[in-house]
């Protein structure tokens, strides 16, 4: 037995995960009714990532911000404005795209329970309340801004502290950061929970229906991350960028489409940060950052279906309209992270701009639900390894012109 289980670890992490995806679909498609326990190894697998992230977070930037020494130089400047630009390039791409194939939806799906913000405003007020969050609230509801204010807050704070207390703090980001490591070992075991548990509940036939809409969604996601991505990445990096970009979509943007949670994926992209060598001191503050401002994918999504709904109710947009929507979707989609619900609550604030009313957005908002098995996934996917992609680009630019200057 400990033979099998060397020989299995000894499998890099992305084969096992492909074995557990395959096995998972072989189940649900087979013996769904027999095979049905395994679904709780999803919601373990989840669970562990999500209960550990939040005090990860919290502990991390804790220590780096504590340790920084003065003159030290980070980062972070850049990345927010790849992270910014990106999502912005993300909302426009998915405009065009919905011009040149228009798609409209047959109206009816009803959503319970659900309640939109009622305009930028409130989702911005929402984002800065999430900042003066109290800090064991914030750490109880897993919310990132919340989290990444405090530990802040306290690490500056604890600048001029003794030697002493920043590297026990240091030594429990650790002790946390390899319990993290232990956790995504049972990774495979957890996507085929996950995958299973898609399968079995919502089908296939289910999906069927809104071919089209699926084709153009997961279309302008991946224009985004084969494409626009590269682009700035290499405009960044001034070498062949797709190397860093299929090993960001491999090593984070996999566990990411079956977790569908940016927040799970927190762990899983700060160990492929420390496998490229990045500067901890300033990944420790992108990643948690960018799972709650580099929303591309969100972007995709609110243009879509907001447009969707506009094809379908025969409404002109001139060129300065569809600029507004590039712009509202980003925005909405950076302060979206802290609302349940995530991108498809924002549709109805972005269908408001055309005069659709809100019962109509609703049921836009529910064609989005039945859709969300493969959009959320594909939408996760691409915001979390873009995360990843867009920190490892700033630290590889700044060496770049580092060494232009010597």
């Amino acid at each position: 037995m400990k033979k099998i289980l060397s020989k299995w670890n000894q499998i890099s992490l992305v084969k096992r995960i492909i074995v557990g995806l395959v096995i998972g679909i072989i189940l649900a498609l087979t013996i769904p009714d027999i095979a049905k326990p395994i679904v709780i190894l999803g919601s373990l697998f989840v669970g562990a990532l999500k209960a550990v992230a939040p005090i990860l977070v919290f502990f991390l930037v804790m220590s780096a911000i504590s340790q920084h020494k003065k003159g030290q130089q980070t980062n972070m400047k850049s990345i927010i404005c790849l992270y910014l630009l990106g999502t912005f390039l993300a909302g426009l791409i998915a405009v065009v795209a919905s011009f040149m194939f228009k798609i409209t939806l047959t109206l009816g799906a009803g959503v319970e329970d659900v309640v939109p913000p009622g305009g930028v405003v409130e989702v911005l007020k929402t984002l800065l309340m999430n900042v003066v969050d109290n800090p064991v609230k914030a750490l109880f509801n897993a919310n990132y801004i919340g989290i990444l204010s405090w530990a802040l807050i306290l690490g500056i704070a604890l600048k001029n502290s003794a030697e002493s207390t920043k590297l026990m703090i240091s030594n429990v980001a650790d002790a946390l950061s390899q319990v993290v490591r232990w956790i995504i070992n049972f990774a495979p075991l957890g996507i085929m929970g996950l995958v299973f548990d898609s399968i079995a509940t919502q089908g296939i036939e289910s999906l069927l229906g809104y071919g089209q809409l699926i084709v153009l969604l997961v279309g302008c996601m991946a224009f985004v991350a084969f494409v626009v991505n590269p682009i700035i990445a290499f405009i960044g990096m001034r070498k062949n960028p797709y190397p860093l970009v299929f090993k960001c979509l491999k090593n984070s943007g996999i566990t990411a489409f079956f977790t569908r949670s940016s927040a799970a994926n927190i762990p899983v992209n700060m160990g492929l940060c420390e496998e490229l060598k990045l500067d901890k001191d300033t990944y420790s503050v992108s990643i948690p950052l960018g799972a709650t401002i580099n929303m591309g994918g969100a972007a995709v999504t609110i243009s879509v279906l907001t447009l969707a709904a506009v094809h379908t109710l025969g409404i002109e947009v001139d060129i300065g309209m569809a600029l507004i929507l590039s712009l509202l979707s980003a925005v909405s989609a950076c302060g979206a992270s802290g609302v349940a619900g995530g991108s498809l609550l924002l549709i109805p604030l972005a269908c408001s701009l055309f005069g659709i009313p809100n019962d109509v957005a609703m049921q836009v908002v529910g064609v989005g639900f039945i859709v969300g098995v493969i959009q959320d996934s594909c939408e996760t996917a691409l915001n979390s390894s873009t995360d990843v992609l867009f920190t490892a680009v700033a630290e590889f630019a700044k060496k770049r012109k580092e060494g232009n200057n010597n």
